[in-house]
């Protein structure tokens, strides 16, 4: 076992309480048996489970995007308002399900308020284009008296809704996309939209389509194409990634989020090179808005299962992931690394939140757990706020991987608020401890500050899981954590996160 000494590098800047968004699509049983599920013995009086909503309150979730997705880029936003009762039944061919559309904009605003989270709406360019968008945005939005914010008053809300982020569709560059487009075709389409939506409303904050992941072949030509049709248009571009372990590779898991911080780097270059063509001061900002482990692919190669079948079955099971230790080890480490890019990662989503790849588990007229993801994610919400401080891991020992070379076997990155000081730590290897020591003397805030809380995410089974039978099978246990002068010391096993709070 080495020591490894961190010490304070350089600030970040302010961290937008955004980057602890979540993800909400009409798929499987998220809404449906999910947050929304009448009859069960938690549902409140429009059908809403009550125990999922203290869940995603207790899981610190700020903004949340919705409706999907590749949901959105068939969806007719028309079909959830009015009464439930004559809500059209619609095929969803992004994931050969029937949609009954009982859960539309009013529900879900509603049910934002319970769980206090804000709503950030993507609208469908896939199947739809700038109309439909405006008429969306109009009864979303406008307080003037037309025919669609008549209709919104008619549907039970007066008020606009005040939508503020808007996502300029899902995923355009995936060939599983409803609507395809090449990067030429949907930038013009996204700057007409943006355009358009500006004249109505021009405070809203627009999100163009970026690459669905690093790997996509077209990755970093699609950003630059699409911003040289959309910079002047838009506020942000979209990163979208998903980690597995695949054929029994722990090491090579744990290190997923060397990808994050690769794919962050390379669309702020290529964001930035359109600004400097441009002659621009401009800055595009990152919204990672889908991000999480999810276990897509079996170890053949092949797509792991959850096929639906023929009949378009309402609500199905689909992409139900349980979560083991590693996994929740490996979403710390990406939380640590969006952090350390919070200058320009200003949004991100955790996909998805309940059932669905999900920190948050529901049995039909049964129980709600937490997933060991939860943990992670709730204690970052909650004690990583203020301004962001990177921490030099020149002295971090290394693992060597397959596809990243040598890795820093620990990552780690510093937060202060007004309240106090955190320092998010995660040993990424899957065989040595590390005994850390921190230089707390240049990190802002830290100065007469001592251990309020530590936690602990590790377990001797790193494939440990919560279940339906085993819910509370994981959970986080304090860290001995001492500070003695100016030095802070941990000790963490292989595979672990940690959080300490200094108040």
């Amino acid at each position: 076992m080495s020591t490894v000494r961190l010490r304070a590098d350089r600030s970040v800047g302010p961290i937008d309480s955004r980057l602890f968004g979540g993800f909400v699509e009409h798929l499987g049983r998220h809404v449906y048996d999910g947050i929304f599920e009448p009859g069960h013995p938690a549902a409140d009086a429009e059908g809403f489970r009550e125990d999922v909503i203290a869940l995603v309150r207790e899981l610190g979730v700020t903004t949340i995007r919705y409706p999907g997705g590749n949901f959105v880029s068939g969806y007719r936003w028309e079909d959830g308002i009015g009464p439930a009762e004559e809500r059209p039944r619609r095929l969803d061919l992004a994931w050969r399900s029937t949609e009954t559309n009982r859960v539309g904009l009013h529900e879900f605003s509603s049910w934002l308020d319970k769980v206090g989270s804000d709503l950030m709406l993507a609208v469908n360019l896939g199947t739809r284009g700038v109309a439909e968008a405006l008429d969306l945005l109009e009864y979303a939005n406008s307080a003037a008296d037309t025919a669609w914010t008549r209709r919104r008053a008619e549907n039970g809300h007066p008020q606009p809704f005040g939508v503020r982020m808007w996502c300029l569709g899902n995923e355009m560059d995936g060939p599983w996309q409803v609507g395809h487009r090449n990067a030429e075709d949907y930038g013009k389409l996204a700057s007409r939209t943006a355009k358009a939506m500006r004249m109505l409303d021009s405070s809203v904050e627009l999100v163009a389509c970026g690459s669905s992941a690093r790997d996509m072949p077209t990755f970093g030509s699609w950003e630059r194409e699409v911003l040289r049709h959309t910079f002047d248009d838009v506020d942000f571009i979209s990163c979208h990634a998903y980690y597995q372990e695949r054929h029994g590779k722990a090491q090579e898991f744990l290190v997923s989020a060397v990808d994050t911080d690769l794919f962050v780097r390379e669309v702020i270059a290529a964001a930035d090179e359109i600004a400097a063509e441009r002659g621009s001061d401009k800055r595009i900002m990152l919204s990672f808005d889908e991000w999480n482990v999810w276990y897509q692919f079996a170890d053949d190669g092949t797509k792991s299962g959850d096929l639906v079948s023929d009949d378009w079955p309402e609500a199905p099971r689909l992409l139900e992931d349980v979560y083991n230790v590693m996994d929740a080890v490996v979403v710390g480490d990406v939380l640590i690394t969006l952090l350390q890019h919070a200058d320009r990662v200003r949004s991100a989503s955790l996909a998805q939140l309940v059932n669905v790849i999900a920190p948050i588990m529901t049995e039909p007229g049964g129980p709600a757990w937490r997933q060991t993801t939860f943990f992670p994610f709730s204690l970052t919400s909650r004690l990583g706020r203020g301004e962001a401080q990177r921490l030099d891991l020149g002295d971090v020992p290394s693992i060597a991987t397959e596809r990243f070379g040598d890795v820093a076997a620990v990552n780690a990155v510093a937060t202060t608020d007004a309240e106090g000081t955190s320092v998010f730590l995660v040993n990424r290897s899957a065989g040595e401890p590390a005994d850390i020591e921190i230089d707390l003397a240049a990190i802002a805030g830290a100065a007469g500050r001592t251990v309020a809380e530590a936690w602990l995410v590790a377990d001797d089974d790193i494939r440990a899981r919560n279940t339906l039978a085993e819910p509370e099978r994981v959970a986080p246990v304090a860290l001995a954590a001492a500070r003695e002068g100016d030095t802070l010391r941990v000790s963490l096993p292989p595979v672990a996160w940690a959080v300490v709070r200094l108040a």
